[in-house]
C-alpha cells in the first residue's frame, strides 16, 4: 500500500510540474506582450486545433510511422541478436557493417528513398525505423551475452535446445537490456517519422508543420509539436507498461 501512495504521489508531482509549465508559458507570453506569430499562448495553440488541417489524419499518419517503424525496430533488433548470439561468425562479420550503416546520416537518406520507394508512409517508416534499430539490437545483444555461463553449460550438459536455452534463461536475463535500449529507442523513432515528413511526404504532422510555416501560424505549429511529443509519450509509456509486466518492478523514468 506504501508503494501505491509512493507512485501516486509521484504522478500527482508530475502533473503539477506540467501544469506549472504552462501556466509560466503562459505568464511569459501574456505580460511580455510576446506577438502571437512569435509566441503563441496556450490558448491560441489550442484554438488552432479548430483550422481544417486535418488534424487527426495527420496524427494517424504520423503515428502510423512512429510505430510501425519501432515495431520494426524491436522485432529486427531481437531477431538479429539472438542470431548473432547463435552464430559468432556472422556477429564478427556483420556486426562492423551495421554501426557503420548506422553511421549515414538519416537526412542523406531521404532523397534515395524517394526515388526508390516514392512518397509516403512506407518511406518514413523505414526512415523510423532506420535511426532506431541499432539502441535495441546492441543492448539485446549485451544483454543475452551477460547470461551465466556456468548455467548454460549445465542445460547444455541436459541436452536443452538452442530456443529453450534462449527463452528460459537468456531471454528472462536480457530483459532489463532490452528495455533500456526500447526507451531510447522511443525517442529516436518519433525523430525518425518526422524527419522523413519533412524530406519526402505529403502528409502528416511534420508534413503539416512546414505547410503552416509559410502562413506564419505558430500556433498550428506548436500544436503540431504538442501532438508529436504526446504520440512518443504514449510509446514511452506502453514501453514502462510493458517492462512492469515482465520484469514486474515499477518504472521509475516518470
Amino acid at each position: 500500500m506504501n508503494d501505491i501512495s509512493k507512485q501516486a504521489r509521484r504522478y500527482v508531482l508530475i502533473i503539477l510540474i506540467h501544469l506549472g509549465v504552462v501556466i509560466i508559458w503562459h505568464l511569459w507570453v501574456t505580460m511580455s506582450n510576446i506577438p502571437d506569430y512569435v509566441m503563441p499562448s496556450p490558448g491560441a495553440t489550442l484554438l488552432s486545433l479548430g483550422e481544417e488541417y486535418g488534424w487527426l489524419h495527420n496524427t494517424y499518419i504520423t503515428a502510423v510511422e512512429v510505430f510501425g517503424g519501432y515495431f520494426l525496430a524491436v522485432i529486427a533488433g531481437v531477431g538479429l541478436a539472438l542470431i548473432f548470439n547463435w552464430f559468432k561468425t556472422m556477429e564478427t562479420m556483420f556486426m562492423p557493417l551495421m554501426v557503420s550503416l548506422n553511421m549515414i546520416p538519416k537526412v542523406a537518406l531521404g532523397p534515395l528513398f524517394i526515388v526508390w520507394l516514392s512518397y509516403g508512409v512506407g518511406p518514413n517508416i523505414l526512415i523510423s525505423f532506420s535511426i532506431c534499430f541499432l539502441p535495441i539490437l546492441l543492448t539485446m545483444e549485451r544483454g543475452l551475452r551477460e547470461s551465466d555461463p556456468d548455467l548454460l553449460d549445465l542445460v547444455r550438459t541436459l541436452r536443452a535446445s538452442r530456443w529453450q536455452i534462449f527463452t528460459k534463461i537468456q531471454l528472462p536475463g536480457s530483459l532489463p537490456y532490452l528495455f533500456s535500449g526500447m526507451k531510447v529507442a522511443v525517442v529516436l523513432a518519433v525523430a525518425g517519422a518526422i524527419v522523413g515528413e519533412f524530406i519526402a511526404s505529403q502528409e502528416g504532422l511534420g508534413y503539416l508543420m512546414l505547410q503552416v510555416q509559410v502562413t506564419l501560424d505558430t500556433a498550428a505549429m506548436f500544436m503540431a509539436v504538442l501532438i508529436i511529443t504526446a504520440i512518443g509519450v504514449v510509446l514511452y509509456g506502453l514501453v514502462l507498461l510493458l517492462e512492469y509486466l515482465f520484469i514486474g518492478q515499477a518504472p521509475k523514468e516518470i
